[in-house]
């Protein structure tokens, strides 16, 4: 019991990440699952299984708080339906860990380029562009596969694409990614299902993981929108290289001191990216409310000098006042 209430809270708290930065749900469950001794096909199809829950929860409320752009969520699920399902079925036969430190160094790549972009201020005149089917095609399918083969991937590599074009607000991003996750979630289980049999799910702690992010889901809806986009995107930036250099530094196998003044050099990073983020916001609202209160102050009508204060008042809506003859002097009361 002990055991599914600590994967409850880890299906909780994946889910609050994966919900707010559009990824981490499949990388933090399938890590946890991997540590305690399960089989690398066997933890994929078991997170995968509980995000057909997860990401049907996540996507309805992200639907409601407005957060979903359909074009992107047909144009991408599809395709990374059919990526996740060769994928499942590739990992229930071999393995793809080989792999795993060069989609890092793409992804470590993307993330630094995230944290550069969003530490200064964001350019708005692309945000509202289209973006094209034969991009979106071909990002869904490497997505999926890579989600189900690493049991985790389909944010980290669909999630900084869509950011790094520029053409999306970040909360759209992470909605319509969360969402396109539904149908890819459920195309992988369908693969492991026909690639290892029923038994190939482990029952229990898909159900502890189903809780917690079902609970979870609503309020990372909520959080996503909230969140302004310039930190969100820096935190986006910040989980995508600490997660990858993990990965990046036990490949290189650094031992001694050089682990751990890498990932300190890393984390002063990122926090200098969230300063420069934070005063770029700042810089940015503070421009919009001198930009709105600019027209207000020049519609201001001024008083001129030598002119009665109710006579400038009724310029501003083009009337005389009783008390002025023609001749623009006081008629006797």
């Amino acid at each position: 019991m002990r055991k599914l209430l600590v994967l409850a809270l880890v299906g909780l708290v994946a889910q609050l990440i994966d919900g707010s930065l559009g990824m981490a749900y499949g990388l933090t469950s399938s890590t946890l699952l991997l540590v305690a001794g399960v089989a690398p096909a066997a933890a994929s199809a078991s997170v995968h299984l509980a995000e057909i829950g997860t990401t049907l929860a996540a996507g309805v409320a992200h639907w409601r708080f407005g957060n979903v752009d359909w074009r992107v969520v047909t144009r991408i699920a599809l395709p990374g339906a059919v990526g996740a399902f060769a994928g499942a079925t590739v990992l229930s036969s071999i393995s793809t860990e080989a792999a795993g430190p060069w989609m890092a160094g793409i992804l470590f790549t993307l993330g630094a380029y995230l944290l550069i972009r969003f530490a200064r201020p964001l350019r708005t005149d692309r945000v509202g562009g289209r973006l094209r089917g034969r991009f979106l095609g071909p990002l869904g399918l490497v997505a999926g596969f890579v989600d189900a083969t690493g049991g985790g991937g389909w944010g980290p590599v669909a999630t900084p694409a869509l950011l790094v074009s520029g053409r999306m607000e970040p909360r759209k991003v992470i909605g319509s990614v969360d969402t396109a996750e539904f149908v890819v979630a459920g195309a992988a289980s369908i693969g492991f299902l026909i690639g290892l049999g029923s038994e190939g799910f482990l029952l229990p702690t898909v159900a502890a993981l189903l809780i917690g992010g079902l609970i979870a889901a609503p309020l990372a809806a909520w959080l996503v929108r909230i969140v302004p986009a310039q930190l969100l995107g820096a935190a986006v930036g910040g989980v995508i290289v600490l997660t990858n250099a993990r990965t990046l530094i036990r490949s290189a196998e650094l031992d001694g001191p050089a682990r751990p003044a890498l990932y300190a050099l890393l984390a002063a990073g990122w926090l200098a990216a969230l300063v420069l983020a934070v005063r770029a916001l700042r810089r940015t609202r503070r421009a919009r409310a001198e930009a709105a209160a600019a027209p207000a102050t020049a519609a201001a009508p001024a008083i001129a000098v030598g002119v009665p204060a109710e006579a400038s008042d009724a310029a501003s809506v083009g009337e005389v006042p009783a008390g002025l003859a023609a001749t623009g002097t006081p008629t006797p009361r």
